[in-house]
This record gives C-alpha cells, structure tokens and sequence, in this order.
C-alpha cells in the first residue's frame, strides 16, 4: 500500500520516530528538516566513511552526518573495511573510533582485522587485538567481508575471539566473501559452535536466503522471482536465537520488496531480530530503505524495534 508523505511521517510518529522524510522530498525541503532530537530517529547499523571504490566519492564524516540529518538518523554504526576483497580503498579501525569520538552522540564505531594477518596470529592475539578497540568504544566487530569460506579456520578464530571479547559480528555472505553454500550450512557451523556470539547477516547471500531453492549463481545476485519456501533465513532464526539481520544495501531492500506480501509477514515474525541500516558510503548515493518503507504497513511496535529498539539491545547503547 502507498501512502502519502504525510501518512508516511505519521506513521512513523506513532512509532515515536518522529517525522522522517525519504528519498521523495527535495533538497530544499529535506535541509528545511528541523534537527533530530535523542529518542526520536533511525538507527542505522551499516554505514561507511572515507573511499569504497571512486576516489572522487570520498565520505568525509561530516558529509556522513549530513545525510544523517536529512534522513532523521540519530545515530549510525560506522564499519570499517580491512580486507582486500572489501574495497578498493580500506577503511580503517582507527577511522572509525576517531570519527565516534570526535561525534559520540552520533556515531557508533565497530572493529575489524583481516583473519589472514601475521599480526592477528592466535586467538589470544585475536582477544587482545579486539579487547583493546572495545575498550575504545568499539561496540560490534565487521564488516566482516573476506575472500574465505565462512568457517575457514582462521573466520573461526576470529569468531571465537568475539565470542570471549562480548561483542556482536556483523558479517557479508555471497560467492566471494564469506562463502557459503545454499542453505548457508557453513553459517550454521558457525552459529552452533559459537552459541554465544550474536552473528548480524548481510550481503547479498544472507538476503537471497530468504528463498528457497537456491542457485550457487543466485546466492551472489538479487532474486527478483517471489519468494519460495524452505528459505534459509527463516530456518536458522527459527533454530539460532543468536543470528540477527542488516536490512541494508540493495540487498536487504530487494530480499523484502521482491515479495512485499511475504516480506511484511517476515519482517512481523521477525521483528526482534531485524535491524535498520542503509549501507550508505557514497556522497549522492540512492538508498531504498526509505522508499521500502513507505510501502509497507507494519505495526508501529514492530517499526520502532526494527528503526531503533533491536539496535540499542544489540548493541548495549543507554
């Protein structure tokens, strides 16, 4: 169902977020936005800051902020990208606690280090390394984005480490990074030998396991066919009450608008353990997430967990 700005904002109203705008307004009436009060906005678990692959669209922090005023998102995790697979231009651990700390009201960093390392070494030197950063401010370990299978021995190690250190991994799946397999058997070593680690799924091969019958070649795409039974997702969150979701990127967006019909209900089922976010990284960049949620009609309770309350859980945020 479509509805119009003014439904839209007073829907998101009653789920005590206040009015937000989405992609539809203009700039002009997008700078008019007044400013953001604490309580009241998204919480986005995925963004990025400096350069992804075009260094003429680097993501200052301030410009990340801007956009976070323009879209009424209070606060956003910062991800930082260590792995050659990632990017192009990687992204720093220290990055993401410098910018936290210069703006702690507004951004959440999270840590990363690339499992294949020399100076990573041992799951000891793992916990030491990740420890160090949390007492930093560092609130979740990812994007976790390598060339490896999913439970490589060196992904476990850094699974492990987590697990010891306390904080939640947000981790991408497709056929490049983090690779698994149909059915995503190689996540579910991870999830039950770490039953204490809090996995958050991204990427386009977690969202397309929201179908079933899955191709190895569409566990790297965007499914656009409705959605089949027996989806991964659904399965593991069923089996796994450790294992979240990123509703990021094209990705996330596509996973629900694919099937709005199926997606609703999903997102209603599982509505503890779905978090916000955009992936944004780009100046410029078109993020679906607002549009997809102008679309569909969710309870005001389910919103606000997915907009905000799942993260401040997660995430231990006062």
């Amino acid at each position: 169902m479509n509805l119009s700005r003014r439904e839209f904002s007073k829907s998101l109203a009653l789920a005590g977020l206040g009015c937000v705008t989405g992609q539809w307004a203009t700039k002009k009436a997008l700078a008019a936005e007044p400013k953001i009060e604490a309580g009241t906005g998204f919480i986005d678990m995925h963004t990025h800051i400096g350069t992804y692959t075009d260094p003429k669209k680097n993501l200052s922090v301030e410009g990340l902020l801007k956009w976070m005023d323009q879209f009424q998102v209070e606060k956003s995790v910062v991800l930082p990208l260590t792995s050659p697979e990632s990017t192009m231009y990687l992204q720093t651990t220290e990055s993401a606690l410098a910018a936290a700390k210069a703006y702690p009201d507004r951004l959440i960093p999270f840590c990363s280090v690339d499992p294949r390392t020399t100076h990573a070494g041992s799951v000891k030197s793992l916990v030491n390394m990740i420890q160090r950063w949390a007492d930093q401010g560092a609130k979740g370990f990812g994007e976790h984005k390598v060339g490896l299978n999913f439970d490589d021995p060196l992904m476990m190690r850094v699974y492990e480490a987590c697990q010891e250190v306390g904080i939640p991994l947000l981790f991408h799946i497709d056929n490049i990074r983090g690779k698994d397999v149909p059915g995503l058997k190689r996540l579910e070593n991870a999830l039950k030998t770490f039953p204490e680690l809090n996995f958050i799924g991204h990427g386009p091969g977690w969202w397309a396991s929201i179908s079933g019958g899955l191709t190895q070649q569409e566990l790297g795409g965007y499914p656009k066919s409705k959605v089949k039974p027996g989806g991964a997702i659904d399965d593991l969150m069923s089996r796994y009450p450790n294992l979240y979701g990123d509703l990021s990127a094209g990705s996330g967006a596509n996973s629900i608008s694919r099937d709005l019909e199926f997606g609703t209900k999903f997102l209603i089922r599982r509505q503890d353990r779905i978090l916000f976010g955009t992936d944004y990284l780009a100046p410029g960049q078109h993020v679906p997430q607002f549009e997809l949620f102008q679309k569909i009609e969710l309870p005001a309770d389910v919103r606000s967990k997915i907009y905000r309350e799942n993260a401040i859980k997660l995430l231990k945020l006062t």
